[in-house]
């Protein structure tokens, strides 16, 4: 656990990062919970899409995309300005936003299996996955938080033992040691493991239907699409934990080139798995006709 940046004596380099990675979280933010809103009152205008699985998951992952950047401000912000912030509130902010990160790579994760399940059992996922949806969304954070809390009691527990209530102008950061950083190697390839598998298995039933429509070259074009961008969340974070809190210029460098990479990952989020579906498409297409429609009968309505 990197309980304090003073022993790296570059604290100037320290702030430089964080400045950088709060101004970009903010243009991340905004852009995701712009495109968020959107999808979000799309889904909620439709009775249809509402009641559906992959929708109600896709609704959850925007909402974990926008919290995650939003809580990246607050940290990396804190960080910048030398807020002087306890550490104990240094802990529960990246703690959090560090669990927010892991309930995206969760729900992709359950949302590739909810594909596989339509896809190749339709008849018998449809009842089961829509009476458990929300038990598993709940198992999921149950998951997550206290695997976190109990990371968080070990390194707590090492010495040195640090004043949660002491002022730091650098926010440390918790969940970085070996132990955390092993755990999280572990969850990662487990999740990965899931999704890897969920879309071979897609793509083997495709294949084995041998149908080779229109609809069928988008589905491989999509699946295609998903590695891509999973490949863009996944490597920066591998190397993020491999190499753990380094001091150097190059790591330092580095480290912001792979904090870009995640990052425009975050903001094409929105648009890869939400926008990218059919459906969502033609939501957005009447909605933006209702909001032109509406706009030009209040123009006209405005006295002269």
């Amino acid at each position: 656990m990197n309980l304090s940046s003073d022993h790296c004596n570059i604290s100037d380099w320290l702030r430089l990062e964080a400045t950088v990675k709060a101004s970009v979280y903010v243009v991340a933010f905004f852009f995701a919970t712009f495109v968020t809103v959107v999808i979000i009152t799309i889904v909620l205008q439709n009775s249809k899409l509402r009641k559906e699985v992959r929708h109600i998951l896709l609704c959850h992952h925007l909402l974990c995309i926008s919290s995650y950047c939003g809580l990246g401000v607050v940290f990396q912000g804190m960080r910048a300005l030398l807020a002087n912030s306890p550490v104990l509130v240094c802990w529960v902010v990246f703690g959090v936003q560090l669990s927010v990160g892991e309930g995206i790579l969760f729900t992709l994760a359950l949302m590739a299996v909810n594909t596989y399940l339509a896809i190749c059992w339709p008849l018998k996922s449809l009842s089961l996955v829509d009476s458990v949806k929300y038990r598993i969304l709940a198992g999921s954070w149950v998951i997550i938080i206290f695997k976190n809390v109990c990371l968080f009691l070990i390194e707590s527990a090492n010495p040195p033992r640090v004043a949660v209530f002491k002022s730091e102008p650098l926010c440390p950061v918790i969940l970085n040691g070996p132990p955390a950083r092993a755990v999280g190697m572990v969850f990662l390839f487990f999740l990965l493991s899931i999704i890897l598998i969920s879309y071979f298995l897609i793509y083997r039933e495709g294949k084995r239907a041998g149908h080779f429509n229109r609809s069928n070259i988008k589905a491989k074009k999509t699946v295609l699409i998903h590695l891509v961008q999973m490949s863009l969340h996944v490597i920066p974070i591998l190397i993020f934990i491999g190499l753990g809190k380094m001091c150097g210029v190059f790591f330092f460098a580095l480290n912001l080139v792979l904090f870009g990479v995640f990052a425009f990952a975050q903001c094409l989020n929105p648009l890869i798995y939400g926008l990218w579906n059919r459906e969502l498409q033609s939501g957005l297409y009447h909605w933006m006709c209702c909001q032109l429609w509406c706009g030009h009968i209040m123009n006209d309505r405005e006295p002269v």
